[in-house]
């Protein structure tokens, strides 16, 4: 029983070979809001082309705002359409039992579908290599609970790829 409270060193051999883990620091992505002067279903009718700041070094601020240019011709063609069903569909809602608001958002989500293929265009294309990824994401207003589409600019970390020698 005097053993008990004995301290015995421990007898396993130390690793030499031990490695620490790899930490890459990824900045916050760059959220770019809607800048237009309507919002059908949260989608803005145009984003901002202003280049922001935590992009410089990594992308030329022409392809940036081609890119935006892009964004925008696609929202300039469907949203004007979006608009007028949903207009209809609000004269004719108590008509319908607002059956006719389903034109509307079929096409919104047509519009989302359509700027998802740009933007996975525009990535394999060019932003990937770059270590960037841009999506179309739903994030809450400031001022309020509603929720808006905005243009969120990833960076995507450099993973390091383990050789055994």
């Amino acid at each position: 029983m005097a053993d008990f409270d004995a301290i015995y060193p421990d007898e396993t051999e130390p690793e030499e070979n031990i490695e620490e883990p790899h930490v890459t620091l990824v900045p916050d992505p760059i959220v770019v809001r809607g800048a237009g002067n309507m919002t059908v279903f949260g989608l803005s009718n145009r984003f901002n082309g202003e280049f922001p700041a935590g992009l410089q070094s990594r992308v030329a601020p022409e392809e940036y705002q081609a890119t935006i240019a892009r964004i925008n011709s696609v929202l300039k063609k469907t949203l004007p359409v979006n608009v007028k069903w949903l207009f209809c569909g609000c004269v004719c809602c108590c008509c319908t039992l607002g059956c006719s608001l389903w034109p509307v958002i079929c096409l919104s989500k047509r519009t989302q579908h359509s700027l998802n293929k740009l933007l996975e265009w525009e990535n394999s294309r060019l932003y990937n290599k770059l270590g960037l990824r841009w999506r179309l994401t739903k994030q809450h207003c400031d001022s309020s609970s509603m929720m808006e589409y905005v243009l969120l600019i990833e960076f995507i970390p450099k993973i390091p790829i383990y050789r055994p020698d």
